[in-house]
């Protein structure tokens, strides 16, 4: 038995309007029944492949393929995609019933299978009993459903979703991140979901798309995007590393690197390093421990500020030589103020190098 055909297939895609390059050499797999995220920010080309797929936008180059069918030169209404937008783009004159409806009844479905589907997709978003209902009468976070009501009933062959939790409060982005997963996985639908919110995408995905100008920068679990980003722009847009300059003075075992902030650290490097390397060590602020914490490399400095979070606390340090780091650490007894001296440190392993044009060190 040969690999079963991926879901959706991006072969090389270019996308452009006029002489802008919206998107370059886009080439993505992604596998049924997966949650696959494009994530970046504004400006990045995530939404344009999101609506190419979707056939609202043309491409330049390459292939679409759906099911291993090519989908890029098919019209729209035979693409069989759901898509749920950040406004919800319900009908305000139609009920609950008839806006869920609207693509079973454009297909010609029977009234009792259509009466039968509508109750269906509400009793999985949970607004059961809603059908007579206008979306006047709905909160935001009712209306987010019906319009996921809408986009599955269907029974699509994949699931589009345009940053549809951008409009919601921070209570029902939470709340609506899990149901949206708990319906993508009881459904089995392959899902593409779009979002410059880096919460939203580890806690969600299966697999990220961590976008860039148009590019690609890195594909992979949202583990290892967040622990072993592939470039600086990975490292800084997700989650924030800290990057630490400096210069390699010994590869053996270990890496020895003099920071420019004056302080030397070991790290574990993936192969021997020439003395004298350009490198930068990017360590994430929950990998650095503080005060009476410290351990592995240690780095003395000062605390500019603090922000205390109930059970932990982030904390701006300067470790000399303009350079500051933000650790994000469970509060040990009390939390450092503003001016105190402290030390900072983190495990050998727990960070990741790159090079000196930003690509990391494998």
């Amino acid at each position: 038995m040969g690999a079963a055909k991926p879901a959706v297939e991006f072969r090389d895609i270019d996308i452009a309007y006029g002489k802008f390059v919206a998107v370059r050499d886009f080439s993505l797999s992604i596998r049924k029944g997966s949650f696959v995220t494009l994530l970046g920010p504004s400006g990045c080309g995530k939404t344009t492949i999101l609506r190419s797929i979707a056939g609202l936008v043309d491409i330049s180059g390459g292939q679409i393929m759906i099911d291993g069918r090519r989908v890029d030169d098919v019209p729209i209404y035979r693409r069989n995609i759901g898509l749920v937008f950040q406004s919800y783009a319900l009908f305000p004159h139609k009920t609950v019933f008839d806006n869920v409806a609207f693509g079973l009844k454009y297909r010609n479905v029977p009234k009792p299978e259509i009466a039968r589907k509508v109750g269906q997709a509400l009793d999985m978003v949970r607004l059961p009993g809603s059908e007579k209902k206008l979306p006047s009468q709905l909160s935001g976070g009712q209306q987010q459903r019906i319009a996921l009501a809408r986009a599955i009933v269907f029974e699509p062959q994949v699931l589009l979703l345009d940053e549809p939790l951008s409009a919601l409060d921070a209570n029902m982005r939470e709340e609506m991140r899990v149901e949206i997963k708990k319906i993508q996985k009881a459904t089995g639908i392959t899902a593409i979901f779009v979002t410059h919110d880096q919460e939203e995408a580890l806690s969600m995905s299966d697999r990220i798309v961590v976008m860039n100008a148009g590019s690609v920068e890195q594909i992979g679990t949202p583990e290892e995007v967040y622990e072993r980003p592939a470039t600086a722009f990975v490292a800084d847009f997700l989650g924030k590393a800290n990057m630490l300059a400096g210069t390699v003075s010994r590869s053996d075992s270990t890496t020895a690197v003099a920071l420019a902030a004056g302080q030397t650290v070991d790290v574990m490097s993936p192969r021997p390093l020439a003395p004298g390397s350009k490198v930068t060590v990017v360590v994430r602020p929950q990998k650095l421990s503080v005060g009476a914490a410290a351990s592995g490399n240690r780095l003395s400095g000062r605390v500019v500020s603090t922000s205390y979070l109930g059970g932990s606390a982030i904390y701006e340090i300067d470790i000399g030589g303009k350079t500051s780091v933000r650790a994000n650490a469970p509060i040990n007894g009390r939390v450092a103020r503003e001016g105190e001296a402290i030390e900072v440190g983190f495990d050998p392993g727990g960070c990741v190098l790159l090079d000196e044009s930003g690509q990391r060190i494998s």
